[in-house]
């Protein structure tokens, strides 16, 4: 039985009823010595809490997209096929280019919000470079397959989910497919190609979205893999023109970082929640040794850039989640490198779906800007260098004096203060 199906959710609200009803039919109905019924009334007891706990885990991980199935929440899943030294630009001395092409076969995937504007379609890919295989979901505009459209080659985003978090999250619980397709229908934003490779490649840990021999090859996966597949089987853009990259929490620092270390492969990355150094995820695994940690802080790659890289970066977040670290990439940028950083207000919530989902539609306006697709019909291109809105809740805004959110000025500087301000404050 499915951890995110229908049946295993219907199964859950039984037992929990059948839970709260035993005690109240049976507690003066139990038979036997004093010892049996005071354990039977127990085991009652247990049986109604654990079907309750049971019953809010899988409410609040169908909502959240939090583990898709039995084998992320145990523990027991490993998409790592081999995790070979790839080198500095993680493709191993292998011309990519001149790979042969490889068809893959796509299924409409099953799950909450996944059957949802026109749909979205899975496959499972092996990584030829990376030795990973796993399944990727694609969602395709509604000009895709418009005859008027059938020459033309569609932008890509690729959107990364947190950790833990499922593939499905930006379809399930974001919604983005959704909100976007009026946006698109009405010409407001540009037809792109969504895409969402898996992230959770080992068990129990944050893959940091590292390349990490002998252990994953987490970036060439999603920067190299991902995006020939998606070429190979779409008309998709060319990179790095053509394509994005975008995450939350534990993904927005991967989105960063995939932009930053590679703007032959990304022209811009979204940032919602995010952080710089790897460490702000405990579970890291490009954390737990300072060279590699290093190597992922797109803050330190920056910093160290011979040459400021051409692309388009994204910020949001709260104090102490996620507005240090875009106020520190803004400090590190030069040009052709630019850094649009929202600072969104305590008011709108902690770090959670409800703070990310209304930033859809003003994060894929700007990225229909900063990618060049202004030119779709009714766009509004006043939203460059715009603070933008959350969907009418409320306006990001710069305070006059940024907010350190109890941090030190090492944590500022390097952006670590995202994820640990924010368990210092209320």
């Amino acid at each position: 039985m499915s951890l995110t199906g229908t049946p295993f959710l219907y199964t859950t609200i039984v037992l929990a009823v059948v839970a709260l009803i035993l005690p109240l039919v049976l507690w003066s109905r139990v038979r036997g010595p004093r010892p049996l019924r005071a354990a039977a009334r127990v085991l009652m007891l247990l049986f109604a809490q654990g079907t309750a706990v049971a019953l809010i885990f899988v409410l609040v991980n169908n909502q959240n997209n939090l583990y898709d199935n039995w084998a992320d929440l145990l523990g027991t899943g490993n998409h790592v096929q081999q995790a070979q030294d790839l080198g500095r630009d993680g493709t191993g001395g292998i011309a990519v280019k001149r790979l042969p092409k490889v068809k893959q076969t796509f299924k409409a995937a099953d799950g909450p919000g996944m059957h949802a504007a026109g749909g979205v379609e899975v496959t499972q890919l092996k990584g030829r470079v990376s030795g990973v295989n796993a399944e990727v979901y694609v969602w395709l505009p509604p000009q895709y397959n418009d005859p008027a459209y059938r020459n033309k080659k569609f932008p890509v985003v690729e959107v990364l989910p947190g950790y833990p978090g499922s593939a499905k999250a930006w379809f399930g619980s974001m919604k983005a497919h959704e909100q976007l397709l009026p946006l698109m229908k009405s010409g407001q934003v540009a037809p792109f190609i969504l895409v969402a490779p898996r992230t959770n490649l080992l068990a129990g840990v944050d893959t940091g979205c590292a390349n990490i021999p002998g252990q994953v090859n987490a970036d060439t996966w999603l920067s190299i893999d991902v995006p020939k597949m998606v070429m190979d089987n779409f008309r998709a853009e060319p990179a790095p023109q053509g394509w994005a990259v975008a995450g939350y929490s534990a993904g927005a620092h991967c989105a960063v970082k995939l932009a930053v270390a590679h703007p032959d492969r990304y022209r811009a990355a979204v940032s919602l929640s995010g952080y710089n150094d790897p460490i702000g995820e405990r579970n890291s695994l490009a954390a737990q040794n300072l060279t590699v940690r290093n190597e992922n802080n797109p803050y330190m790659i920056l910093k160290k850039a011979a040459v400021p890289p051409r692309i388009a970066l994204y910020i949001s977040g709260e104090s102490g989640d996620g507005y240090q670290a875009g106020v520190a990439l803004e400090s590190a940028a030069k040009a052709p490198t630019t850094v649009h950083v929202v600072f969104l207000p305590r008011s709108l919530g902690g770090h959670n779906m409800a703070l990310w989902r209304p930033q859809i539609d003003t994060v894929f306006r700007w990225l229909t800007v900063e990618m060049g697709q202004s030119h779709v019909k009714g766009h509004d291109g006043s939203l460059t260098g715009s603070t933008g809105s959350l969907t009418g809740r409320a306006s990001g805004t710069t305070p006059r004096t940024p907010s350190t959110g109890g941090s030190t000025r090492a944590e500022l500087a390097s952006g670590t203060a995202s994820r640990a301000g924010a368990a210092r404050k209320p």
